[in-house]
């Protein structure tokens, strides 16, 4: 039978425990938040919602499973491959005039 050490007395319990600093680097926002699709994301990028159909979806799931990447760097892959595709065809696309 093993015995059991209980060395760490009451502060070992948990509870109101002192919060311990945070190791690593500390996070920095230099990133100019203007919408709040940007929230939580890395500089040039931003949420988007897409419908797709289901059957899709498990592919594109299936597709980073396999390669051990993110599944937005697989819709990311797929988006430039049809983008260019469309340029070589239709030649560079022009912006949404604004209003």
């Amino acid at each position: 039978m093993s015995k059991k050490s209980f060395t760490g007395g009451l502060d070992s319990l948990p509870g109101d425990q002192p919060q311990r600093p945070k190791r690593g680097r500390p996070v920095t926002q230099t990133k100019e938040i203007t919408k709040s699709s940007q929230e939580g994301t890395k500089e040039g990028e931003t949420r988007a919602t897409f419908i797709v159909k289901e059957g899709l979806l498990e592919k594109l799931k299936a597709i980073a499973y396999w390669e051990r990447i993110l599944i937005k760097e697989v819709v990311a892959s797929a988006l430039e491959e049809a983008i260019a595709r469309y340029e070589k065809k239709n030649g560079d696309i022009k912006p949404i005039p604004k209003k």
